[in-house]
């Protein structure tokens, strides 16, 4: 649906202000204004960070662009055309950067609103003329973000098996979160990030506007101000290659609720993270040659991680033991459930889930949506449908799950719509490790011996 002249907020502007940061309380402020609307989100920084890093260049231009990033939170109660930033300089790369964080990170938002914003935004800022800044010199330590997923457990396994030590990371950590750090044993880094209450309470009223933000992007930006802050040279994420593809076309473009996940991202962010710190900060993702299937098969060489990791939005919880780690009903549950199927012996994974989610019948319309026989892609961090399609043939020639209820009922549909041999390949292409990845090249051979 199309806006109308009048409801294009023409003459609405998000400011982002200059943000501030503390040393010595750790304490970073980042204010905005809309249209009369003020606001100030804080982050709590851990203490003890270095006075030098704290003052240098490099940390004043993370700082200004996680200002700008953590914005699209306050931008998106109004969703302006126009976005300002008068104190924060910008080169020409970083304001392709902001651009594409507010247009393709805010995709899912946009589409779901009806909003057509992607082409129109605006981005008033001082010109930075210094494309790169001065070389920092980092000490050679990895931050790892922890999302208490199967993702970042994997990445875990593979550090700690190629000799890579590394930090915990995590921003407002809860739930799965704090038991895997816990089961993994490593002292972590976290970050306390306290939104502005009076931004999520206008989230709810009539006349504002809500919805998904990018929040690896967010994450990523903090994650960065403490790699400067307290000395490590690369962040590494845990990002899959399905992370890629899409949900629908909206306004000319496909929208990704990964979007922020995905590769053409990930390049984005690292140049912008590498010109900001002389090339001194690293920025990618270790899972990035992998499919979903393909991380769910690595997942079960160890079961370390079963009793305390969690993919389901619904059930992420304030501790570590308040209540199911799966509510068994979502798509994530379910995306889950099936790729983990074909590779994990059936009797762990139902100890993990505590039932049979391919056995029950009020779950056939969620799996069909996954594997593409009806709907869209869902609107959650899930793989490729070819992907989830290849992963139900496998289980249609499978001892443990051929008879599922599930299984049963979509395998017709499955085989008129795709043919055996396309699903056959398809599954042969999710074991496949693919090349195109942003991993240095020592640690990606490393990492592709062992995860034989």
């Amino acid at each position: 649906m199309e806006e109308t002249a009048s409801e294009l907020p023409v003459t609405e502007t998000f400011r982002i202000d200059r943000p501030s940061f503390d040393p010595a309380t750790g304490e970073a402020r980042f204010p905005y204004r809309l249209n009369d609307l003020a606001f100030t989100e804080v982050l709590t920084l851990p203490r003890g960070a270095g006075t030098a890093a704290a003052g240098s260049p490099a940390f004043a231009k993370l700082l200004g662009l996680t200002a700008l990033v953590l914005g699209v939170s306050y931008f998106k109660l109004r969703a302006p055309l126009d976005i300002t930033a008068p104190d924060i300089p910008l080169t020409a790369a970083e304001r392709a950067f902001v651009i594409d964080v507010y247009e393709n990170g805010l995709g899912e938002f946009y589409a779901r609103n009806e909003l057509t914003r992607f082409g129109k935004l605006t981005l008033t800022a001082p010109d930075d003329a210094e494309e790169r800044k001065p070389a920092l010199d980092l000490p050679d330590r990895t931050l790892l973000p922890i999302g208490g997923g199967k993702d970042s457990l994997v990445s875990v396994d593979l550090l700690t098996h190629t000799g890579v030590d590394f930090t915990p990371f995590a921003v407002n950590p809860k739930g799965p979160i704090l038991s895997s750090v816990e089961a993994i044993g490593t002292p972590p880094l976290y970050v306390t990030r306290v939104l502005d209450p009076e931004m999520i309470r206008l989230g709810k009223e009539a006349g504002y506007y809500n919805g998904h933000v990018p929040s690896t992007a967010i994450n990523s930006m903090i994650a960065a101000l403490c790699a400067l802050l307290y000395g490590y040279s690369q962040i590494v994420l845990s990002n899959e290659r399905s992370a890629s593809e899409g949900n629908v076309m909206f306004d000319g473009r496909e929208t990704n609720h990964q979007y922020s996940k995905s590769l053409g991202f990930e390049l984005l962010i690292a140049d912008t993270l590498a010109n900001a710190t002389g090339g001194a900060l690293k920025y990618f993702s270790l899972l990035r040659p992998y499919s979903e299937a393909r991380i769910a098969s690595l997942f079960t060489h160890s079961d370390k991680f079963d009793a305390v990791f969690s993919s389901c939005n619904r059930n992420f919880r304030l501790t570590g033991n308040d209540g199911p780690l799966w509510c068994g009903e979502c798509p994530k549950c379910h995306f889950v459930f099936l790729i983990f199927a074909p590779f994990m012996a059936k009797d762990r994974l139902l100890r993990i889930f505590g039932k049979n989610l391919l056995d029950e019948p009020a779950n056939e319309q969620s799996f069909r949506e996954l594997a593409g026989l009806t709907g869209q892609k869902p609107w959650e961090c899930v793989g490729e449908i070819l992907e989830a399609a290849a992963c139900f043939y496998t289980l249609t020639r499978h001892a443990d799950w051929h008879e599922a209820r599930i299984v049963s009922a979509i395998k017709p549909d499955l085989f008129a719509q795709y043919g055996e041999e396309k699903l056959q390949l398809a599954m042969a292409e999710c074991l496949t490790d693919s090349r195109d990845h942003h991993i240095p090249p020592a640690l990606a051979a490393k990492v592709a011996a062992y995860a034989v």
